[in-house]
């Protein structure tokens, strides 16, 4: 089991710390992993963002946690991801040469996409966890639709996704699913419980 498999295949859920800056990043991570979610991705596009990286990296090193680098949008953004300790990299969108570079890197590369020509494309490129962005607007039901001609794609439904409404997006196919702010949102987060014990038990 190498790659996603191993970071989100038994835990349903993946943290995506936004523009928060270091020293919220690293609590809210906490939160995250208190709560079983291992997985934590922090976008970078700014200076304050890579500090946060780095923070994070350094907090998680201990547990074994993985932190990637998301709005990754081309080599060079790979590169830095991996300077700063990022162990897989993610895009908003589908570029075959930031997928190789992150591969070439040794960074699992999860790409967003939105159509059956991206999907069909991904897996050209030997990608299967597949980001399904932004999926509140493509919908669940594009998950479903999807799986039948790429059944072997493996979806994490992006973009709009909460605790309220993470549920619809599994019970569709997905295999994961990306939140933010519901880490920072006290009601959320026995939602986000319920979700990963219900995984768990199944």
């Amino acid at each position: 089991m190498t790659g996603f498999d191993r970071m989100l295949g038994g835990v349903p859920v993946m943290a995506i710390l936004r523009g928060y800056g270091a020293e919220r990043t690293v609590a809210l991570a906490r939160r995250a992993w208190e709560l079983g979610v291992t997985c934590v991705e922090v976008p970078l596009q700014t200076e304050r963002d890579a500090e946060a990286l780095a923070a994070l990296v350094d907090a998680a090193r201990p547990h074994g946690h993985p932190v990637g680098a998301g709005t990754i949008l081309d080599v060079e953004g790979a590169q830095r991801a991996q300077e700063l300790g990022a162990v897989f990299t993610v895009s908003p969108g589908l570029d075959a040469d930031v997928a190789r570079a992150s591969l070439g890197l040794g960074m699992p590369h999860l790409p967003g996409v939105a159509t059956a020509t991206e999907v069909h494309q991904a897996r050209k490129l030997g990608l299967e966890w597949l980001k399904a962005f932004p999926a509140s607007d493509i919908g669940a039901e594009w998950i479903t639709a999807m799986l039948a001609p790429f059944p072997e794609a493996r979806f994490v439904a992006t973009g709009g996704v909460s605790a309220r409404n993470a549920k619809i997006f599994l019970e569709a196919g997905a295999r994961a699913v990306a939140v933010g702010s519901a880490l920072d949102d006290p009601a959320q987060l026995p939602m986000l419980q319920r979700i990963l014990a219900a995984r768990s038990e199944s």
